[in-house]
């Protein structure tokens, strides 16, 4: 139940804001202002290089499949996964989780590629790192506006 772990926790000095009522929509901001910023620097940073020497066009593929893995992860809700929601179709249940690891090995995957790809190409060649940390980030921001957006979120609006 990792997606209501924060629905019991209470700041004191936070009484004057309800979260209730806007978690969902505080979460949705958060999540798509991380995943703005992660492709707006990833796009900075093509213009800014341009030449296949110093911006590898291959490197953009981390930044591709971690936004696929967003949006696997993110079509998947809780329910399902527990099998609350969701029992037809092929796979019901297993399905849903089998769904949901593939997209968080994607982005998992994605973000250690970044990392690589920051080290590997710009770190350890003594390259300017700029685009390196450009990929980097962008994978970052993307994961964690992932996270935010699924576990930052609830599923019973009316209940």
């Amino acid at each position: 139940m990792m997606a209501g772990f924060l629905d019991n926790f209470r700041w004191p000095e936070c009484d004057w804001f309800d979260w209730g009522e806007r978690r969902n929509a505080v979460a949705s901001v958060v999540a798509g202002s991380l995943f703005f910023t992660g492709w707006w620097i990833m796009i900075d940073a093509a213009v800014m290089y341009p030449t296949q020497d110093i911006m590898n066009h291959s490197f953009h593929t981390c930044g591709v499949f971690s936004t696929i893995a967003f949006f696997m992860i993110n079509a998947v809700s809780n329910g399902q996964v527990r099998g609350d929601a969701y029992g037809e179709g092929c796979l019901g249940r297993t399905g849903a989780r089998l769904w949901l690891f593939i997209g968080f090995m994607m982005m998992f995957g994605s973000f250690i590629g970044s990392i690589w790809i920051l080290f590997g190409a710009y770190v350890m060649p003594k390259k300017d790192v700029a685009p390196g940390l450009a990929v980097f980030f962008q994978n970052a921001f993307i994961f964690f506006s992932s996270l935010i957006y699924k576990f930052g979120r609830t599923e019973n609006l009316w209940g």
